[in-house]
């Protein structure tokens, strides 16, 4: 059983990883916009690549996730194949609260 400490501290830590996953979404959008007027660099290609890759990864797990049991269900799923999560989730967030 884990402790109300623990809880919040995990919702933090996702809370984080939510704001990165969502500003990497953001930049990935301003490198498309910058992509119709302008050629893109290499690393620009790369980070938009990444980005579309974690949003595909995104909607399977989200899909698990609404299903009925769903929330019992996706932590099993993420044992079993553990690149479904997005890469914001897989590594530590910024430690800035």
């Amino acid at each position: 059983m884990q402790t109300i400490d623990d809880i919040k501290e995990l919702l933090h830590k996702n809370k984080l990883r939510l704001h990165q996953e969502l500003s990497q979404s953001k930049e990935a959008m301003h490198l498309i916009k910058k992509s119709m007027h302008a050629n893109l660099s290499e690393e620009e290609k790369l980070k938009i690549r990444i980005q579309l890759l974690d949003i595909c990864k995104a909607i399977p797990a989200f899909a698990v996730f609404m299903l009925p049991g769903g929330a019992l269900l996706l932590p099993l799923l993420i044992k079993l194949i553990p690149d479904i999560l997005p890469s914001a989730f897989k590594e530590e967030p910024p430690l800035h609260k």
